[in-house]
């Protein structure tokens, strides 16, 4: 991977830090932003999740997110491994397995019916 593209994925990396910072969560990037290695999630600070964030044209979910999920387990906190991505001049989306999804929108159907 070149440098404007590794530089490209720590903008996002930063871009979707702020994104859930503006919702109230004490987002971050990562310790590996300083250079540590290990299976961290790119962004912290975000309760339950594992983000791993890709900007990229060439789309490889299925390996993103098996990466999340692996590195998910490695961490071994129960998070929900998920992966927020988008393309140039392209919406951001989320992927994340369809198990890990329905615990959220239960839990937030569960609570908007109170």
């Amino acid at each position: 991977m070149g440098k404007m593209q590794r530089e490209k994925g720590k903008r996002f990396e930063r871009e979707v830090a702020n994104l859930f910072k503006e919702e109230g969560f004490k987002a971050t990037r990562s310790a590996q932003c300083m250079g540590k290695t290990g299976q961290a999630a790119d962004v912290i600070g975000v309760p339950y999740l594992h983000i791993e964030c890709k900007h990229v044209e060439q789309m490889k979910l299925y390996e993103w997110i098996a990466q999340a999920i692996r590195d998910t387990e490695a961490e071994g906190k129960g998070n929900l491994p998920c992966v927020i991505h988008k393309q140039n001049r392209k919406d951001i989306l989320v992927s994340m397995r369809y198990e890990d999804f329905i615990k959220i929108f239960i839990t937030y159907v569960r609570e908007v019916s109170k």
